[in-house]
């Protein structure tokens, strides 16, 4: 069962020796940046935002996003969080790629891109095609033992659905403190600072669904 307490000072981010096969291959994360970087110069160009006025918003520097749009700085998943949030968008509308065509797809795991943490004890895999920005998304995620990654506020209305498969997690949100052992699963609203913290003695999966107020583009 999912054990729930209130207070508590916040804990110091974890480190953890790596695990083999656990950190995505370099490339993974390269090949996203030439994507992540023409999103973001059409999203920030249909706002009319200078890279100024977008620093500002998002706390992340402006020689930064200038690198991120040159393709030249391939973005942490924390990084990419700000910008999202800054824009008033989904995470997904910053990885979008070509729309395909309709029909059943097959995402090959060996395909699969991953974006991290800065430190690395911190993984995301998106579940769904990156075809087009879409108001729920699917995703895996990695914690390493005793590592703890803290979420930046989501737009307004929007809700995590998540459940642990292996490890166990606590998850903070507004100052409660929810444990969750293998099979417990957690829905909250996740417009407020929230973090996900391993607590358990060997690295951490999860699945988690995440659903936008509104479709937004």
């Amino acid at each position: 069962m999912a054990r729930t307490t209130k207070g508590g000072a916040a804990a110091k981010r974890g480190r953890s020796a790596p695990v083999a096969g656990a950190a995505p291959a370099d490339h993974e994360i390269a090949d996203l940046a030439p994507v992540v970087g023409a999103n973001l110069r059409r999203l920030r160009g249909e706002r009319a935002l200078s890279l100024e006025a977008l620093a500002q918003r998002s706390g992340v520097s402006r020689a930064m996003l200038g690198q991120i749009e040159l393709g030249q700085s391939a973005p942490t998943i924390n990084v990419l969080w700000k910008i999202a949030r800054a824009l008033d968008l989904p995470f997904s509308a910053l990885l979008a790629g070509p729309r395909a065509q309709g029909g059943p797809r097959v995402l090959p795991v060996a395909r699969s891109k991953r974006l991290t943490s800065l430190d690395g004890t911190f993984s995301s895999r998106a579940l769904f095609p990156l075809d087009e920005p879409r108001r729920v998304e699917f995703y895996e995620l990695e914690l390493r033992r005793g590592a703890v990654e803290e979420a930046e506020p989501h737009p307004p209305g929007t809700r995590e659905n998540l459940v642990v498969t292996a490890g166990v997690v606590q998850i903070d949100v507004a100052g409660e403190h929810h444990r969750l052992a293998p099979g417990d699963a957690i829905v909250f609203e996740a417009d407020v600072p929230h973090r996900y913290h391993n607590v358990g003695d060997a690295d951490a999966r999860m699945y988690l669904v995440m659903t936008y107020a509104a479709q937004v583009g």
